[in-house]
């Protein structure tokens, strides 16, 4: 925290911005996920969710941390053990088979195989069936529930003291941040919750037969335990045995995408980990859905609001883009529209897969850089998981076919879906109320008019002008001209004490005048540019995977 601090103010709490290269921000960053590997579980889960959050870090801390997985040592079996048989009783009664070696380890829990014979309760809208006897079996890591409450004092004792650091709009995000990770993390630990939350997702896609969710055995889990029907497959960024297979890439990304608009748009409920460890393929081409641990659920009111903001996408329509993100509460209402205007213009090239020329990038960099960490982006807690969907799924699509066209694909998933078509009718209706309202105010205006013009005829009209200057450049220029004044004034009292022969006092002046050419200079000096580059552009992306 010192550290970061450190990076934004030259003396931690005070003084002028500084600015720091991308090679220190990198450091730092390295240096926290060692840190947070060192501290274990409920730390590597803060990491992830911070490689989520660029509207708290810079991009290079959101970079490296990404690459935090949440894969650690299982546990030892001894104490899985135990924990399993709390749960359900001795191994050997409720198992035919029970593999001791776990096929996964994650910081909260891990993963095994077994076998279970006979019928068993399936948690679905259905009648009893058999299930296939190969399960995996989820057992939570002993002891995890204490080692977790501890680290939360330790994150809820912190943030007041990181508050001191950092400016209004991070505190805004770090608040949410905190209270999202904590219920995040409790949910996680909630099997319960987690087969419920799978067993909704599996009955919104029960008809579809492009995806693969596995059942859950509610005859073999409890709070601490979840017993599912396994599924193999092909790990899905796995793209030569893929492409060994014989699957289509390009539309299994189109399917994993079109998935998470339904659950986000349509459903209100969605899994919220798409990390490639918990995708997979089968050899249809079928997407598998593992681990729903880390799921969530979307409000009507976002729901209509991510919506607008995919149709204006859709549509090109900066403006709307921007008004979408605004009433969301992602965007600040004091940002600078014309700046995000040509940001947003970027991200939607980038999402088409279009190449975006260097240069433009490095202008709109130069505009914002001096405001970068007062960038107008802010994170509602109820939009956090969604985010982290979207960035993570655009990473897996990316992977499967790097020309994927997002905006093409959601195009087309609004118009099926008749959503396009809708916000047409709004606007027609919208549009015919707009021209009845200006048709009223035509009949008003003739008598406006008229009045206006005996006022002006009497000489009774005064006309008040307001200046907006959010820049900021009245009060440069009062300064600047008060410093003159003072330096003009400072230095014609230099003459006259050194001519009264009063050394001691024109020394004073000349040290003012001093100050007072300092102050001048400083305000007619720019600020530094900090050297930033693009961090996120397609074509960084593909330079990456060409170096590696």
């Amino acid at each position: 925290m010192l550290a970061y601090a450190r990076d934004r103010r030259r003396f931690l709490l005070f003084g002028r911005r500084r600015r720091v290269d991308s090679a220190t921000h990198r450091h730092r960053a390295e240096v926290l996920l060692e840190s947070l590997l060192t501290l274990g579980p409920t730390f590597i889960k803060l990491g992830q969710l911070l490689s989520t959050r660029p509207d708290v870090l810079p991009p290079e801390y959101i970079e490296v941390l990404s690459a935090l997985q949440d894969e650690v040592p299982p546990a030892e079996w001894a104490g899985a053990k135990r924990v399993l048989e709390d749960e359900l009783g001795p191994v050997e009664e409720r198992f035919v088979e029970f593999d001791t070696d776990a096929i996964s380890g994650a910081s909260l829990g891990q993963v095994y195989r077994a076998r279970i014979d006979g019928q068993a309760e399936v948690r679905e809208n259905g009648p009893e069936q058999e299930v296939v006897h190969d399960v995996a079996v989820k057992v939570r890591r002993p002891g995890i529930e204490d080692l977790v409450e501890a680290d939360l004092r330790v994150v809820r004792w912190s943030l007041p003291i990181l508050m001191y650091f950092v400016d209004d709009s991070r505190a805004f995000s770090l608040e949410n941040l905190a209270d999202e990770f904590a219920k995040t993390i409790r949910e996680e630990m909630d099997y319960e919750r987690e087969a419920t939350m799978l067993t909704e997702i599996r009955a919104n896609f029960d008809d579809d037969d492009r995806f693969v969710i596995p059942r859950v055995i509610e005859s073999h889990s409890g709070p601490r335990v979840l017993t599912m029907e396994y599924v193999g497959g092909t790990k899905i960024n796995d793209v030569a045995e893929l492409d060994r297979k014989g699957i289509d890439r390009t539309e299994v990304a189109e399917n994993l995408q079109r998935s998470y608009l339904q659950m986000i748009i349509d459903d209100g409920v969605f899994h919220a980990d798409p990390h490639p460890g918990n995708l997979a393929v089968t050899d249809e081409g079928r997407i598998i859905f593992y681990d729903f641990g880390m799921s969530g659920r979307v409000d009507e009111f976002v729901q209509e609001k991510i919506v607008d903001f995919y149709i204006a996408v859709a549509n090109q329509d900066i403006d709307a883009i921007l008004d979408a993100l605004i009433e969301i509460g992602t965007l600040s209402p004091e940002a600078d529209r014309g700046v995000m205007a040509e940001v947003m213009e970027l991200a939607i090239a980038d999402a088409r897969g279009q190449d975006i020329e260097q240069y433009r990038v490095q202008q709109i960099v130069g505009q914002i850089e001096d405001s970068i960490y007062e960038f107008p982006f802010r994170l509602p807690k109820n939009l956090a998981l969604v985010l982290r969907v979207a960035t993570v799924v655009e990473g897996v699509c990316v992977t499967l076919d790097s020309n994927f066209d997002f905006i093409a694909t959601a195009t087309d998933y609004l118009t099926e879906q008749g959503y396009r078509e809708e916000s047409i009718r709004q606007y027609i209706e919208n549009s015919g109320e707009q021209l009845r309202r200006s048709g009223e105010s035509l009949t008003r205006i003739a008598p406006k008019t008229e009045r206006t013009l005996d006022r002006l005829d009497r000489d009774d009209l005064y006309v008040r002008i307001g200046v907006e200057d959010s820049k900021g450049v009245f009060e440069t220029l009062a300064r600047r001209l008060i410093y003159g004044m003072l330096l003009t004034m400072s230095l014609f009292s230099m003459g006259v004490l050194y001519a009264l022969e009063a050394p001691e006092a024109s020394i004073v002046a000349a040290v003012f005048s001093a100050l007072v050419v300092l102050l001048l200079y400083r305000s007619f000096r720019g600020a530094k540019s900090i050297g930033a580059k693009p961090q996120f552009t397609r074509q960084n992306l593909r330079q990456r995977r060409g170096n590696e």
